[in-house]
C-alpha cells in the first residue's frame, strides 16, 4: 500500500473528513499538524503549491484537498491510487 501522508489543522472540518474516508477504507496515514508550527505550514506550501489544509499525497501524488479525495473515490480511482 502507497504512503498516504495528510497535513492537517485541528477543528478543521475538511480536515476531518478526508481522514475519516481514509480511516474507513482502513488506510493507515501520517498526519502532520500544522497547527501554530509556521515552518512546517510553509514546507507543505511549498510542497503543494497551495496554504489550505488538508493536503494529501498518496506515494508521490499530490491528490490536492478533501475534495479532491472524494472526487477520487467518486471516479473509482482511489483504491487503485492507494494500493499502488
Amino acid at each position: 500500500m502507497a504512503e498516504v501522508i495528510v497535513y492537517s489543522s485541528d477543528y478543521c472540518p475538511y480536515c476531518s473528513r478526508a481522514k475519516y474516508l481514509l480511516e474507513s477504507k482502513n488506510v493507515d496515514f501520517e498526519e502532520i499538524k500544522v497547527d501554530g508550527k509556521p515552518q512546517i505550514r510553509a514546507e507543505m506550501t511549498k510542497k503543494a503549491g497551495r496554504t489550505s489544509v488538508p493536503q494529501i499525497w498518496i506515494g508521490s501524488v499530490h491528490v490536492g484537498g478533501c475534495d479532491d479525495l472524494f472526487a477520487l473515490e467518486r471516479a473509482g480511482k482511489l483504491d487503485a491510487l492507494l494500493s499502488a
